[in-house]
């Protein structure tokens, strides 16, 4: 049996457990802790079927950390939490429930997952054992990356677990200089994984990797979601006007005193 053909059984039979889990819990967001956790899964179903490669290794060891760590917040995030708002919304507003939550959501999300995981196992079935001046280049965007995610997750849980914040807008730490450090991070680490395959023969064609997460970011289900709550709000109107939606930038002058919540 071919590898992607293996990982796409994999991948299905993941899917379904988890949605399984879903009715068994009544709460789709589980969906989010199945994300971090799918790309791991597959890039070691890959390692061990491709045999031992030492840059596969390290970046399978890198997805694994990044992934992990996701599932862990989100988990941590929403413990003791009702519902995640947006699949709630689609539980009330949604005919044929089961049915549509099952493909929208856990089929369709296994689909993404693939695409944007696909440099990876891609490093994984060439397996190169030596690094090159490229593969240096993309571990360091991956750790530029992953620092952004991390410690603007970590600014952001901060800021909200102090009372005088309740209500106000963040705009402190990395988020001063955009207003979505997280998900750049996460769109630079996948750009950084990339780089690693793409010196590979055929390796551009795994672009459509990096290229599927930053769409979905940038336009999508990650940051037109998150500011469609914010809409209307006079402070995160100056927010906006002072601080780059995506990519780190210098902030404009600061006119008043205030700060994000998510």
């Amino acid at each position: 049996m071919s590898l992607y053909l293996t990982l796409s059984l994999v991948l299905l039979v993941y899917m379904v457990f988890w949605y399984v889990l879903a009715l068994i819990k009544k709460r789709n967001d589980v969906a989010d802790i199945a994300w971090g956790l799918g790309f791991p899964l597959l890039c070691w179903t890959a390692f061990f079927m491709s045999g031992f490669s030492l840059v596969s290794f390290v970046v399978n060891i890198l997805i694994t950390i990044w992934g992990s760590r996701l599932a862990l917040h989100i988990y941590k995030r929403n413990w003791n939490k009702p519902e995640d708002y947006r699949y709630l919304a689609w539980r009330n507003e949604w005919k044929n429930f089961y049915v549509r939550s099952f493909l929208q959501i856990f089929v369709l999300q296994g689909f993404l997952l693939f695409l944007i995981v696909y440099p990876a196992i891609f490093i994984n079935d060439a397996s190169p054992n030596s690094f090159s001046f490229f593969s240096v280049i993309g571990i360091i965007i991956w750790l530029v990356g992953f620092y952004f995610e991390v410690v603007g997750d970590l600014q952001l849980k901060e800021f909200i677990q102090k009372p005088k914040n309740q209500g106000k807008i963040m705009d402190q730490g990395l988020w001063m200089y955009t207003r979505h450090p997280n998900y750049f991070g996460e769109v630079t680490m996948w750009w950084g994984i990339f780089i690693i395959a793409s010196i590979l023969p055929n390796g551009l064609y795994t672009i459509i990797g990096p290229i599927t997460i930053t769409y979905l970011i940038l336009f999508v289900s990650g940051i037109p979601l998150l500011e469609k709550k914010y809409v209307g709000r006079p402070d995160f109107d100056d927010y906006k006007k002072r601080t780059s939606i995506f990519f780190p930038l210098p902030p404009k002058k600061k006119r008043e005193n205030l700060y994000q919540i998510t």
